[in-house]
This record gives structure tokens, sequence and C-alpha cells, in this order.
């Protein structure tokens, strides 16, 4: 299935310019490219544009300006959203002028950290330390099994993840959809002015092979934080991803990396990126 309407979908990719080098380096798409491809294939229709919102000297759109875009999606960033700095400042006052705006936003990772700061919630470190390649047993809340964001997602799963910030304050208008024992706050929706914000702490847009490369060019701080002995041993780990990624039959590798059809399967795993689409970009266009 695919929606076939005429919509402009503007993707904010939030990662600085030389960090945007290092994931090219280790071979892996660029933030926004993984939602792309997403949009390519479900909204063949649509007009999509790329917004390098972290080089400060990318123009950035406003006022009516905003109404060009149909909704706005924001991938990860490898920033720091509480760092008082231009790079990330410009991208929170962004977020609230689309909020302003009414259009819908979707995001992962920073995704959810911005839907929460831009409406006056806040993140912090987690004390629990980095939660790295996937979110083990996340669980739908009550009002997560309720809410359209989920229709069809199993109540439990796992997902591609990599961060070091967590919401820690939940803004006014802000609900909380999922969690798991690292992270509280794993997916939220956020209502602020006439905008709805969905967004996860966890990485549908991502998939084996590009999480695979995510550990290569974070392989020096795993290593630094005790998560492995030695770099050699990420680029190992890597490396079985990717294999399981290009044979997913694999049942012996599948059960070594604890890996089932909510990691390998796009249908499971994108469920939350077509239900963004449907069941809130889609109405908004309509009214």
């Amino acid at each position: 299935m695919t929606v076939k309407a005429n919509m402009a979908i503007c993707v904010i990719n939030g990662y600085p310019k030389p960090n945007r080098d290092v994931l090219a380096e280790a071979g892996m798409k660029q933030a926004h490219e993984m939602y792309v491809d997403f949009l390519k294939v479900y909204t063949p229709n649509a007009r999509i544009d790329t917004l390098y919102i972290a080089d400060l000297d990318t123009t950035l759109p406003s006022g009516t300006n905003l109404n060009s875009y149909d909704a706005y999606i924001w991938t990860g960033s490898n920033l720091t959203i509480y760092h008082d700095e231009p790079r990330v400042t410009r991208q929170i006052e962004l977020s609230r002028a689309i909020y302003g705006a009414g259009k819908p936003q979707f995001g992962s990772c920073w995704g959810v950290q911005m839907a929460a700061v831009a409406a006056g919630g806040q993140v912090e470190k987690n004390p629990k330390g980095r939660e790295w390649a996937f979110a083990r047993n996340i669980h739908l809340t009550d009002a997560g099994k309720a809410h359209p964001l989920y229709k069809g997602k199993p109540d439990k799963f796992d997902g591609f993840i990599m961060h070091l910030d967590i919401v820690t304050q939940i803004p006014e208008g802000g609900t909380l959809l999922a969690s798991n024992a690292h992270s509280h706050v794993q997916s939220l929706a956020v209502t602020c002015g006439k905008g709805t914000f969905w967004a996860t702490q966890y990485h549908p847009e991502y998939n084996l092979y590009e999480m695979a490369r995510l550990l290569i060019a974070r392989k020096e701080p795993l290593t630094k934080e005790g998560f492995f002995s030695a770099e050699t041993e990420v680029e190992q780990l890597s490396a079985k991803m990717i294999e399981l990624y290009q044979h997913p039959d694999n049942q012996a590798l599948r059960a070594e990396l604890k890996i089932g059809d909510d990691i390998l399967g796009k249908e499971i795993r994108q469920q939350e990126l077509r239900n963004w689409i449907d069941y809130l970009v889609l109405p908004s266009m309509g009214r």
C-alpha cells in the first residue's frame, strides 16, 4: 500500500557537517536519507526537501514560508539539546514556530527531545548511561495502546537506538506513549499551540545495516564507556549485524543477537512512520 496524495515534506537533518562527515566515513547513510528512502516508497508523489539546520549558513523557513510544507520530520543529532549554542537554539526556535503554524512534526531520538523542549519540557543526561544499538522491551502505555501512532504495532517490541540524553519532564500537552527500563520516555505525542508532534526516542527509520555502521562511527566512545574492551569487538559485532542484514533467515545469528521480526522486518519497524502519515499528516492536509 502507498499514499498517492501530493504533499510536501521537509526532512530536517539535525547533525552539523563535521559529524555528517564522520557518519559518511563510517559507511552509513546520512540521517535524513533513511527517512527519504521510506517516503519515496510510501508517499511516491511527495516532494521531499532536506534542511541542514545545524549549519549556521542555512536559511531557515519562517512565517508564511512554513506553510510551504505539509509536514516536518526531525532526524537524530549528535548535539546536546540543553546546550545554549546557536546550532541548538535555532532548531528549538524552528520547532516552536512549526508548532505555532499548526504543521505536523515527527522525529526520532533528537526528535523526541525536540518535541519536549520546544513545548516547554526538559531533557537531561541519562544517569543509566548510553542506550545503544537496541532498545529492548519497549512497551506501550495505556495511552500508547489507544493512540493512532501505534495502530497495528505490538504492545511490546525492540527498536534501534543510540543516545545519552533522555526526556525528564514531559511538557504540558504531552502524553507518554511508550517506555522501557533504560529510558522512561521512549515516545511522546505533544500538542502545543496549533501543532502536534509525534516522536520516538528509538529509530523506526533505521535498519540493521545502518545501525551496524553507526556502531563503527561510535566505536571509540562505546569502548571508552566500557561496553567493549577493544574497538575490534565493536567491529566484530557490526560485522555480525551486517551478516544478519544480508541473510535474515540465519536463525543461529538471530538467536545470538536476540533479534526478531520487529527489528528485521520493516512491516513492524516502520509502522509508526506509516501511521504518522495516515493519521496525522493526511487529516491535517484536509483541514
